[in-house]
C-alpha cells in the first residue's frame, strides 16, 4: 500500500496505474504544499517569474488557440455527426481525438486568465485541478489516438483485404473507450490534492506546469510517450516503405495519405517532442545545485513554453480529419458551398474502377 500511494508522485501523476503494476517496487516521495511553496518562492522570487510580456504573450496565444481549435474540432464533431452511412475505424478513432481535444480547449479562456492577471489564479482550488486534470487527458489521449490511427491506416494500406475482418467500426470504440478509460483513471489523483497556493496575496496554481517534480517523473515520462511515439513512427515508415515499393493504389490516394502522415508527423514534432525533450532537461537539471539561476529561469521558461505548444495539437488536428477522415473533406464542401452533387460526385468518384486494395484503402482514406 505504501508504494501504491508513493508512486503517485510522477510528472502529473499520469499512467500511474500503468507503472503501479509493471513497477511495484518503485518508492517516490510525495511532495508536501510547503515544498510547493518554497519551490516557487526560489524559482520565481530568486531566480526571477514571468515578465509582464511574457504573461501578455501566453495570455494572447492561448486565446487564438482556443478560438482555433473550438471552430475546427466543433466543426470536425457536427459532420461526424451528420454523416450517413456506414462508418469506418479511421472516423471513429478521429471522432475519439476530436473529443479530447475538445476536452481541453474548453479551459484554455482559464489558462489565458491566468496570464494576462500576471500570474494570479482567480478561480479557486477546483477549477485549479480540473486544468491540470484535462491537461494530461487531452495531450495523452491525442497521442495514444493518434498511434490508433496510425494503426488503422498501415491495416488498410499495406493489409488492405486481409484486415477486413478486423476493421470494424465496433472495435475501433471498444478500444477507443478502453484508452480512455486508462487515461482517465491514471489522471484522476490529479484531482485529489491541493493545487493552489498564496504567495503574498497572489493565488498560485500549481498545476498548470508542473514546476516542481521529482527525477522518478522520468519513468512515466518515457510510459506515456515513447510507446505511442514508436509505434506511430513504425507504421507509416511502413506504410511509406510499401507505398514506395510499388503499391497499385492510385497517384492522388497516394499523396493524400503521405499528406496525412506529414500532418500527424509534423503535430508530433510541433506539439509533442519538444515538450516532452524540454520536460526531461527540466526533470534532470533544474534542481540540480551546480544550476545557475539565469539557467533555471530559462528552463522553467522553456518548460512553460512547450508546454503552451502542446495545447496547438488541438487547432492542428481538424486538418488531420479534413485528409484523412472518410468523406469528410465532401461533407465540408457541402456544409459550405451547398453542392450536394458535386461533394458525392468527388466521393464516389474516388471509389470506382479500383482494386480490393486500393477499394479498402480509399474507404477509410
Amino acid at each position: 500500500m505504501e508504494n501504491f500511494i508513493c508512486i503517485l508522485d510522477v510528472h502529473g501523476w499520469h499512467l500511474n496505474f500503468f507503472i503501479v503494476f509493471v513497477f511495484k517496487m518503485v518508492k517516490m516521495d510525495t511532495p508536501t504544499m510547503e515544498e510547493f511553496s518554497q519551490f516557487y518562492n526560489q524559482s520565481s522570487e530568486d531566480c526571477g517569474g514571468a515578465t509582464d510580456w511574457e504573461n501578455m504573450i501566453f495570455g494572447i496565444y492561448y486565446i487564438l488557440i482556443f478560438f482555433f481549435a473550438l471552430i475546427g474540432n466543433c466543426l470536425a464533431l457536427w459532420i461526424f455527426s451528420c454523416q450517413r452511412g456506414v462508418s469506418s475505424p479511421a472516423n471513429a478513432f478521429l471522432l475519439h481525438l476530436a473529443i479530447a481535444d475538445l476536452s481541453y480547449v474548453i479551459i484554455l479562456p482559464l489558462r489565458a486568465t491566468y496570464h494576462l492577471t500576471g500570474g494570479h489564479w482567480p478561480f479557486g482550488e477546483i477549477p485549479c485541478r480540473v486544468v491540470g486534470f484535462l491537461f494530461y487527458v487531452n495531450m495523452y489521449g491525442s497521442i495514444y489516438f493518434l498511434a490508433c490511427v496510425a494503426g488503422d491506416r498501415y491495416l488498410a494500406v499495406v493489409h488492405a483485404v486481409r484486415s477486413l475482418k478486423i476493421r470494424r467500426p465496433l472495435y475501433a470504440h471498444i478500444a477507443s473507450f478502453s484508452l480512455w478509460f486508462l487515461v482517465i483513471v491514471s489522471m484522476v489523483p490529479l484531482l485529489a490534492s491541493q493545487q493552489t497556493s498564496e504567495m503574498e496575496g497572489v493565488t498560485v496554481c500549481l498545476q498548470l506546469y508542473r514546476e516542481k517534480a521529482s527525477r522518478h517523473a522520468l519513468i512515466s515520462l518515457a510510459v506515456a510517450f515513447i510507446p505511442p511515439f514508436i509505434a506511430t513512427l513504425s507504421f507509416y515508415l511502413l506504410i511509406i516503405h510499401s507505398l514506395c515499393k510499388g503499391s497499385r493504389l492510385e497517384s492522388a490516394l497516394k499523396l493524400k495519405i503521405l499528406g496525412t502522415i506529414g500532418l500527424v508527423l509534423l503535430i508530433y514534432v510541433v506539439c509533442f517532442l519538444p515538450y516532452h525533450a524540454s520536460r526531461t532537461i527540466y526533470i534532470l537539471s533544474y534542481g540540480h545545485p551546480s544550476t545557475s539561476c539565469e539557467a533555471k529561469r530559462r528552463l522553467m521558461l522553456a518548460n512553460r513554453l512547450t508546454s503552451s505548444l502542446t495545447c496547438m495539437n488541438g487547432a492542428l488536428d481538424p486538418l488531420v480529419y479534413l485528409f484523412g477522415a472518410e468523406k469528410f473533406q465532401g461533407s465540408l464542401r457541402r456544409l459550405l458551398c451547398r453542392d450536394k452533387a458535386g461533394g458525392s460526385g468527388a466521393t464516389s468518384g474516388d471509389l470506382k474502377g479500383t482494386h480490393d486494395s486500393s477499394l479498402s484503402a480509399k474507404s477509410e482514406l
